[in-house]
């Protein structure tokens, strides 16, 4: 084949090939099949919202009242736990040693009292005896007169060293309630959800990114269901509502209305939707259910149908 022939070839080959290129690129991706088939209302009218199910008693955070590192954690995750049961143990060898610099000093200042005590027993007999001569002659006025001052020293000394006792046994006092506070005991009784602090660990007081334990009463759940503010004056406490288990829309279960949180908050529980709006406000309302009719566990998400009467014009 002659060169003259063979560029024209490839020149419209190449073209084909770039027309079939683009051609194939510009076909619509099909749509995957879901993995699970979401749920759907059983209402004509509904709300639809996104809940996340919690202990009736709320996860309750629990923190320190003190720093200090962690000598001792006394439970595990899934452990009940009753109110005033240790959780965890925080380092107590310097209270301690203040405790038993405290006690000496209250030892010292009871010693005190009673030393004080016996001096004015002593002064008070010297004077009784002095008082009891009958004879002027065998005693002086002078020396009666000492002897009484001597009573009204000793009683001022025993009442300066009664005195010290009460700051001694107070700073005792203190130091026993800083060692009860470096015991970090359950406020309730529940269930240990998570554990996120081990011994060895430094236990940090106050406001914390991760909660170093957490519990919850799991007898009771609830489910709490963020509703879009601009949904939020269809709502009415007292329409029927119906949840379905995230993953399985075949697990459901109706809801009984256990309160409304009246304060309009940011959204914060996210569902991973495409279309999701994190710059909203949402009403948080609370339900109840039978926790026996379904496979869940705290932290889960559901999706949540509220039913809307017709002509709904009125919030709650």
């Amino acid at each position: 084949m002659k060169l003259s022939y063979v560029l024209p070839f490839l020149s419209a080959l190449g073209f084909l090939f770039a027309a079939y290129t683009v051609i194939s690129s510009n076909q619509p991706v099909p749509v995957a099949d879901a993995v699970v088939e979401p749920a759907s209302s059983p209402f004509e009218n509904f709300i639809a919202g996104s809940g996340i199910v919690e202990a009736e008693t709320r996860n309750v955070a629990i923190g320190t009242p003190l720093s200090g590192i962690v000598t001792r954690l006394a439970v595990k995750v899934g452990q009940n736990v009753k109110a005033g049961d240790l959780l965890f143990a925080l380092d107590d060898r310097e209270a301690k040693a203040e405790l038993a610099v405290r006690k000496a000093e209250l030892d010292k200042a009871k010693t005190e009292v009673k030393i004080a005590q016996a001096n004015l027993q002593d002064a008070e007999s010297v004077y009784r005896l002095a008082a009891a001569v009958t004879d002027k002659r065998a005693i002086s006025g002078e020396e009666l007169l000492r002897r009484s001052n001597a009573v009204a020293i000793a009683k001022s000394q025993l009442a300066g060293v009664m005195v010290s006792v009460r700051p001694a046994a107070a700073a005792v006092g203190s130091v026993e309630t800083t060692l009860a506070r470096l015991q970090v005991r359950a406020p309730m009784d529940g269930q240990v959800l998570q554990a996120n602090i081990r011994p060895g660990e430094f236990a940090q007081a106050g406001a914390v990114n991760t909660e170093y334990l957490v519990l919850g009463d799991l007898d009771k759940l609830h489910v709490r269901v963020d509703i879009d503010e601009n949904d939020a004056w269809r709502f009415t406490a007292n329409s029927a509502a119906v949840a379905h288990l995230r993953g399985n829309r075949d697990f459901k279960v109706d809801l009984q209305l256990a309160y409304v949180e009246p304060y309009v908050v940011p959204k914060k529980s996210l569902t991973g939707d495409s279309d999701e709006r994190v710059d909203t406000r949402v009403l948080q309302v609370l339900y109840r259910f039978d926790r026996k009719r379904l496979p869940i566990y705290v932290g889960q998400q559901m999706d949540v149908f509220i039913k809307v009467e017709d002509g709904a014009e009125a919030p709650l």
